[in-house]
């Protein structure tokens, strides 16, 4: 009468979640059947670069890829229990304690209150390899007060040349540094040295070359004034043509920001204001 099944008569209710239980491994074509935390700190490692956010479904993708036999149900779900489905829960990506730039725009009294740093890429025909031009501005006066051209720049040479410079240079407290997130630059070791010496080093957010304006401005100049101008093929010769520029840059050409004088007109009006010599690790 009621349309019942005469089998639903002696139907048991089990009291519990359907179907199989959740697989506590994952399959890796590498490392075989791996646990849940493994994944989720293959996941982490993913979301570690700085230009990856992405969400389950594409994070499967990114996991296939890397050899993981792995759906997005089940990664959904793995994801959820290491409460890491929410943007602002997944990992941090301050930088191990890099302190990021705050203002966009630096504002300076004197010389050193700020400076920047940056590395530039140089073909260099004969050799059929890249050379690399690291350049440090003073953003107060304009001045590139030291640079460094070779076939590669490791962490040890930054410290080095950032050593000759502040023996070179007297130097108030408070002094900041910033740069792009560039291996050299975030090296521990680098980190600590400037720490030791008691400057403080801020670091630009990704993919904002204009929170660390002048040094990239200086670069984009050399790119239209040298390079574009002169022929070279040895790296020989272009070491020549920048150690020219270098000279011509600080001392004869005129900047429009400055008032239109030079760099080293600007420096020899202000330097006074440096007050005090530190000593340099």
């Amino acid at each position: 009468m009621v349309g019942i099944v005469h089998s639903s008569y002696y139907r048991k209710p089990s009291f519990g979640k359907k179907g199989n239980k959740p697989s506590k491994f994952t399959y890796h074509n590498n490392n075989g059947f791996v646990t849940q935390d493994i994944v989720v700190e293959s996941v982490k490692k993913i979301l570690s670069h700085p230009f990856i956010d992405c969400g389950y479904r594409l994070m499967t993708c990114y996991l296939n890829r890397d050899g993981y036999t792995i759906n997005h149900k089940k990664l959904y779900r793995i994801l959820k229990q290491a409460n890491l489905l929410k943007l602002k829960n997944r990992i941090n990506r301050s930088g191990s304690g890099r302190k990021f730039v705050k203002f966009r725009k630096v504002k300076t009294v004197k010389p050193f209150d700020c400076l920047e740093m940056d590395i530039k890429i140089v073909w260099i025909p004969s050799a059929g390899k890249n050379a690399y031009l690291l350049s440090i501005i003073d953003v107060h006066t304009r001045r590139i007060l030291i640079d460094l051209f070779a076939f590669s720049i490791k962490q040890a040479q930054v410290i080095a040349l950032l050593s000759e410079l502040f023996l070179n240079y007297q130097y108030p407290n408070n002094v900041v540094i910033r740069s792009d997130n560039g291996s050299q630059f975030i090296a521990k070791n680098v980190r600590e040295y400037l720490e030791l010496i008691g400057v403080s080093q801020e670091f630009t957010h990704i993919a904002t070359p204009e929170e660390n304006a002048h040094i990239e401005a200086y670069h984009g100049i050399l790119k239209k004034e040298v390079f574009q101008r002169f022929e070279y093929r040895t790296f020989g010769e272009i070491e020549k043509i920048l150690k020219q520029y270098v000279l011509f840059y600080n001392n004869e050409r005129l900047h429009g920001l400055l008032g239109k004088i030079t760099p080293i007109e600007k420096w020899n009006q202000d330097k006074h204001l440096i007050l005090m010599k530190k000593l340099t690790a």
